[in-house]
């Protein structure tokens, strides 16, 4: 067990020899310590403690999981480099490169720019988990400074605490679970608990003492009864009962809304033997001695968790009505369920084998860890975003399926075959074209329910994944995976859109045979801000989108006086052609500025029509889209916005606009709307009204075709003068 006490070096060695006996890994514990009092002389805690003590207990924490010589020698040093003026030369002279990176892993970054105090946190965490994919003892190591950190986190101020607290919930307890460690993962929620809802953490100690006496009474009578059924048949094991931490029951009481007196596991009794038969041999003598409660029967021996816990669970009924959970295990697996991979990868001396081994070992028993160690590979500049993947796809993983070979994969709630396949290969998820679930051909939007086995149909014709996936797949992982293939789409086709460009403007530029260094990047660049553009890249995919013509940005060149200036008489010449050639209106009755020749229309969202305020936007193979300025589909896109206007003398023609009339129901409603429609000189294309499920107010959307925003305005004013009539507004869509 974990212990509370406080430590000393000494105790740390009695608990280090039990174990580690070889003088070298002794004496490198020893030195590390007196390493870390030398560096952390004069530096005291906000306790008024020392701060060699914080480093014994972490040391001394990570001597009762059982860690190795070098992963306590890093967790006495863990510190040092950031808060003592040590550097990296003088660690790995005195303990060697294996310690240094254990000890720089847990290390806070350094003073980096970050937005906030929150971006900083991502980035820390980031950098640990980064670690720990390539070496589990990092978050040994942090999880014991974490622990004790929290064990004395009364001194800080209480806004720190609750920061810290819910830090510690969010990261470091679901971590602790993910890895088995129960015993540190139970601590460490109560500890939260106590400084997150200290009301509540205090209301449910005290219901949980009020019937301790009467429980422990209960509890021991179980425990007689059961040891005398197990001694009548011969069969060894140990018994005790076993206390549920406060968070859990606090948890269960919100999570299912249950009173306290309805938590069924408050009687709880764990049998510990020492081979998987007497386990199931143990289960049928209780089964036909005491009633089980149906439901509550797990078998987590046979399908262990994802965090390599094993044990069966019973419920059962005693003769005085009382409840009691019943858990039964092996020595190996009560190990495990109180210290998970920890108790999994104790140092033993003389083992064959380094780190590099263990990690493998540790991939193949946790099957999570292994899709942890390819997102961390895989991970990005973004702290916050990846941070945000680890916590939804494997703090909050929660669905566990499996592969048709067994392998068990564990899905956030709601998860799809989209997301199991991208978990197992990324080029599995683009090539997916089907699913079976269970044997049975299924939709791609199926939900995946616990024990589902799952099984992907791939084409390696497939064109990939499709943009609706991402309204499908809930894993973040999944998701980043799909953009980030439509992401290389569009910088392919943007690649080729520019080359393409290139060509276009240098044949352009030889069948007019100008100079070919127009093309250089400096002088483009200098007239792509009055183009509407950024950069030459942009200029050039325009170009090859036919978005612009090139015709158009060489008249730009010429008109641009630091190109006149080149002196090029066919430039010029040309130039002085097109500013005199007589302009032809649009047909869409909108001139885009600075650029003639091409492509313009009206965008269907926003309908404008002439007297409107108007922008155009640059869409991706179609020209200039033309919106209200008030659209509020172009409002986060003002680095592709173009200046637009209405042509000076317009063909006259009619423009499509729609519109919703809300009013309250009466009879011939619909006819006064159309009348006024009809008076005002307007066309009706289509007129759609229904009234509402309240079967008092009425909504009616048309279709009308007006000249201008004159007009336009004119017939607005006039439908909200129709009796019951509460608004008319123009659709955006």
């Amino acid at each position: 067990m974990v212990s509370a006490k406080v430590a000393t070096f000494d105790d740390l060695l009695v608990e280090v020899k039990s174990y580690i006996h070889k003088e070298e890994n002794i004496d490198l514990i020893t030195r590390a310590y007196l390493c870390a009092e030398k560096n952390h002389s004069g530096q005291f805690r906000r306790s008024g403690e020392p701060y060699i003590i914080h480093a014994i207990q972490v040391g001394y924490i990570l001597s009762q999981l059982r860690t190795g010589p070098k992963t306590i020698a890093a967790g006495l040093l863990h510190d040092v480099i950031e808060d003592c003026e040590i550097g990296k030369d003088e660690v790995i002279d005195m303990f060697g490169e294996e310690v240094y990176r254990l000890v720089e892993a847990v290390t806070k970054i350094g003073n980096l720019k970050f937005k906030d105090a929150k971006e900083y946190l991502a980035a820390n965490h980031r950098k640990i988990f980064i670690a720990m994919a390539k070496d589990v003892r990092v978050i040994l190591i942090k999880l014991a400074d974490r622990l004790h950190n929290m064990r004395t986190l009364q001194y800080m101020p209480e806004e720190k605490q609750k920061k810290i607290a819910s830090e510690t919930l969010e990261v470091y307890a679901p971590i602790a679970h993910r890895l088995g460690i129960s015993e540190i993962k139970n601590e460490l929620e109560d500890l939260c608990f106590q400084y997150l809802e200290r009301e509540k953490y205090y209301e449910i100690a005290r219901l949980v003492e009020r019937r301790k006496t009467e429980r422990d009474a209960q509890v021991q009578q179980m425990i007689r009864e059961i040891s005398s059924l197990l001694e009548e048949n011969h069969i060894k094991f140990r018994i005790f009962g076993r206390s549920k931490h406060l968070y859990s029951i606090y948890k269960k009481m919100v999570t299912k809304q249950k009173r306290f007196e309805e938590i069924l596991d408050l009687l709880a009794i764990r049998i510990v033997t020492d081979n998987e038969t007497s386990c199931y041999e143990i289960l049928g003598y209780i089964h036909a001695t005491y009633r089980p409660i149906p439901g509550r029967f797990k078998d987590y021996i046979a399908m262990p968790k994802v965090n390599m816990y094993q044990s069966l669970h019973t419920t059962i009924v005693a003769d005085g009505g009382n409840i009691f959970e019943v858990q039964i295990r092996t020595e190996e697996m009560d190990d495990i369920a109180e210290q998970g991979i920890a108790a999994h990868w104790r140092y033993k001396e003389n083992l064959n084998g380094g780190r590099e081994i263990h990690q493998k070992e540790i991939e193949e028993q946790l099957h999570w860890f292994k899709d942890f160690s390819v997102m961390s590979d895989d991970v990005n500049d973004d702290a916050m975003e990846y941070m945000n993947l680890l916590q939804k796809d494997i703090f909050e993983a929660n669905v566990y399926v499996m592969s048709p070979k067994g392998r068990v994969i564990a899905l956030p709630n709601g998860a799809t075959p989209i997301d199991f396949a991208y978990r197992i290969h990324t080029e599995i998820g683009h090539h997916m074209v089907g699913a079976t679930i269970n044997g049975a051909i299924v939709p791609l939007n199926t939900k995946l329910k616990t024990g589902d086995v799952v099984e992907i149909r791939t084409n390696k014709q497939s064109p990939g994944p499709s943009e609706d996936w991402l309204k499908i797949v809930k894993s973040p992982h999944a998701k980043n995976k799909i953009r980030s293939f439509f992401q290389k789409q569009e910088t392919e086709r943007r690649n080729d859109g520019v080359r393409k460009g290139e060509d276009m403007l240098a044949d352009e530029l030889k069948r007019r045979n100008l100079d070919h260094s127009l093309m250089d990047v400096k002088r483009i660049e200098s007239i792509a801000g009055s183009m509407s553009f950024a950069t030459y890249n942009d200029i050039m995919y325009a170009i090859g989108t036919k978005v612009i013509s090139t015709q158009s940005v060489i008249d730009r060149l010429a008109k641009h006086k630091t190109f006149t200036s080149l002196d090029n008489e066919n430039l010029i010449k040309m130039f002085n052609r097109q500013e005199s050639r007589k302009r032809v209106p649009s047909k869409t009755g909108i001139r885009v500025a600075g650029i003639d020749s091409i492509k313009v229309s009206l965008a269907a969202c926003c309908s404008p029509v002439p007297g409107d305020d108007i922008v155009g936007y640059i869409s991706t193979g179609q020209g200039v889209k033309v919106h209200r300025a008030d659209c509020p589909n172009i409002a986060k896109t003002k680095e592709r916005l173009i200046d637009v206007c209405w042509e000076e003398e317009l063909e006259e023609k009619n423009y499509e606009v729609q519109l919703l009339v809300h009013s309250s129901d009466r009879n011939f409603l619909l006819s006064d709307i159309v009348t006024i429609v009809s008076q005002c000189k307007a066309g009706l294309n289509h007129v759609d009204s229904k009234v509402d499920e309240d079967r008092i107010f009425a909504t009616t959307k048309m279709t009308v075709t007006v000249k201008d925003a004159e007009h336009l305005r004119t017939l607005i004013a006039n439908l909200r003068k129709v009796e019951s009539v509460k608004s008319v507004d123009r659709v955006i869509l």
